[in-house]
């Protein structure tokens, strides 16, 4: 099986960042963004997904967090789609629901091809230490966006900020683990009637 790893390197007036995935990793990171929380959530995608990840990014947090959270994003999606290619093979869908202490958090996945993201996730504060919450969905609409998959997120119930958020990354790495995986009874095919994904 070939390889499949990906890497992007962008640069902006904004931000720089380079991104390296292994898509048939151990879960391996390397994740500097100058963002605690934000370096924390990565390390949990990366974790739980079994995907290498290698991230450095330097942004203008002298403004805000913003740019370097919704740009690591972007980079982030497209090493995946080039690490995933024409998707020969993979499982495709994956859903499931993930419990942390008071909290469940439901992610589903349709690695389609046709970007779209559903995201049903409220937090009772504004941030999380340092980190506005509201920076958690413009990661996910990056990543779904560029990594050119459909992207549901829906937060059953929780009381801790923290652990909402967490569960989102964690409950989004394991089904992206699940949906990339190869599935040997696909026979190296696309999964689509089409013969293509998109």
């Amino acid at each position: 099986m070939a390889e499949r790893k990906g890497e992007i390197i962008r640069k902006t007036n904004e931000t720089s960042v380079s991104v390296r995935v292994d898509i048939d990793g151990t879960g391996k990171s390397k994740i500097s963004t100058g963002v605690g929380f934000f370096d924390h959530m990565l390390d949990q995608l990366s974790r739980h997904s079994l995907i290498d990840m290698d991230i450095e990014v330097k942004g203008d947090l002298h403004i805000d967090d913003h740019h370097t959270v919704e740009d690591t994003g972007i980079a982030i999606g497209q090493a995946i789609a080039r690490a995933l290619g024409d998707r020969r093979g993979i499982t495709r869908y994956a859903s499931l629901d993930l419990a942390m202490d008071e909290t469940m958090t439901k992610a589903a996945v349709d690695i389609s091809g046709r970007p779209f993201l559903v995201w049903n996730v409220n937090f009772s504060a504004p941030k999380i230490g340092t980190f506005d919450t509201e920076l958690v969905r413009e990661f996910f609409q990056a990543l779904a966006q560029n990594a050119g998959i459909t992207l549901h997120i829906l937060n059953h119930y929780g009381a801790n900020n923290h652990h909402i958020a967490e569960t989102c990354f964690k409950a989004v790495a394991r089904v992206l683990r699940a949906a990339t995986e190869i599935d040997p009874r696909q026979a190296g095919r696309v999964p689509s009637t089409k013969g293509m994904l998109a």
